[in-house]
């Protein structure tokens, strides 16, 4: 195994654009499934969205990852139920709404993730976590900008509103995606 082989790559190879499709239907089809999970939690429930793009941002790498998330973006944008709290407001208003931002953050985590993961970052726990807190603040970045700019609000409110009631689930899930993607690459070499 390669050093700039991804997760996915290493367990499933790379030569087939069907295996490709497959493995980008499976990940928009894990977006939409794990953001309508949500595990209750204060001061705000934990959805399960986030936790998956990090995921899959490391374990597709890049290109694939990119592909993943945009195609799960347009399906979202074109109205299908795929976002959490979707099945209230959907399509491009869903989009262009508060969370529009945060779905920005998460295309740029997605490259981040998968980058990181190509030189190899995904095999260290202490290597994933600073990458995992890095992405992280690539979604709360243009997602308070937007926040600040849709509602008229200072930074202080926004982060305020949209960044400290979400800090304990988000702190829960980078510790997960930080201690399963080693484990993984270690029972890869295992086997």
């Amino acid at each position: 195994m390669t050093p700039n082989m991804t997760l996915s790559t290493a367990l499933w190879g790379s030569n087939s654009a069907l295996r490709h499709g497959a493995l980008v239907a499976g990940g928009i089809a894990l977006l939409a499934l794990s953001a309508k999970i949500a595990v209750p939690m204060w001061p705000v429930p934990i959805t399960m969205g986030t936790f998956a793009v990090l995921a899959l941002g490391a374990v597709y790498g890049p290109r694939l990852g990119m592909v993943t998330i945009l195609g799960y973006m347009l399906l979202g944008a074109l109205g299908f139920d795929v976002f959490a709290g979707s099945s209230e407001v959907s399509g491009l208003a869903y989009v262009t709404g508060s969370t529009g931002g945060y779905l920005l953050g998460f295309v740029l985590a997605t490259l981040l993730l998968g980058f990181g993961a190509t030189r190899g970052w995904d095999r260290s726990v202490i290597k994933m976590a600073g990458l995992l807190l890095a992405a992280n603040a690539l979604i709360y970045v243009p997602g308070l900008a937007w926040l600040m700019h849709l509602y008229d609000m200072s930074a202080v409110k926004a982060i305020e509103v949209g960044m400290v009631p979400f800090l304990i689930g988000d702190a829960v899930k980078l510790a997960l995606v930080a201690l399963l993607l080693p484990m993984a690459w270690k029972l890869l070499k295992r086997a």
